[in-house]
């Protein structure tokens, strides 16, 4: 570091991301506009480590960098303000979606089990047998009874 801020590949290591990342946050407006040195290197303030590792967090916990980036002005613009748009109003958002991932994974595992212990081993096949336990079976069998009617 040197006496008015991190140069970039500090700032890269500190917060382990590349230089890239940096540059294409601030591209899109997640990190400010850094200072430069006299001799034309960038200068990032000591609170840039924190930012990024907060961004990088919030998107291992499924927000996009749109989302990031919203949360991030809400909190700039207000603290203890309107509750429906900071944080815990999209976390709450944030975790019905994921809970609704995880149930359709639940749903594909449990229909990939079924698959495996009914012993499919050819999809075209399998989508012609009633003991398919994979959903296209019961596609076919609505496109048949369609075609029937």
């Amino acid at each position: 570091m040197t006496g008015s801020g991190l140069r970039s590949g500090q700032l890269a290591d500190a917060a382990g991301v590349n230089q890239q990342t940096l540059r294409y946050y601030e591209r899109r407006g997640l990190l400010a506009s850094p200072q430069r040195s006299p001799g034309g290197h960038r200068l990032y303030p000591a609170e840039s480590v924190t930012l990024l590792r907060v961004i990088k967090t919030a998107q291992r916990l499924g927000f996009t960098l749109n989302e990031v980036a919203d949360l991030l002005d809400a909190g700039r613009r207000q603290h203890g303000g309107r509750p429906d748009s900071g944080l815990q109003a999209r976390a709450r958002e944030k975790l019905i979606e994921v809970e609704q991932k995880l149930a359709d994974l639940t749903v594909i595992r449990d229909t990939l089990r079924a698959a495996i212990s009914a012993g499919c081993d050819d999809l075209v096949a399998c989508a012609g047998s009633s003991c398919c336990p994979l959903p296209f079976a019961e596609l076919v069998e609505r496109n048949r009874r369609a075609d029937t009617c």
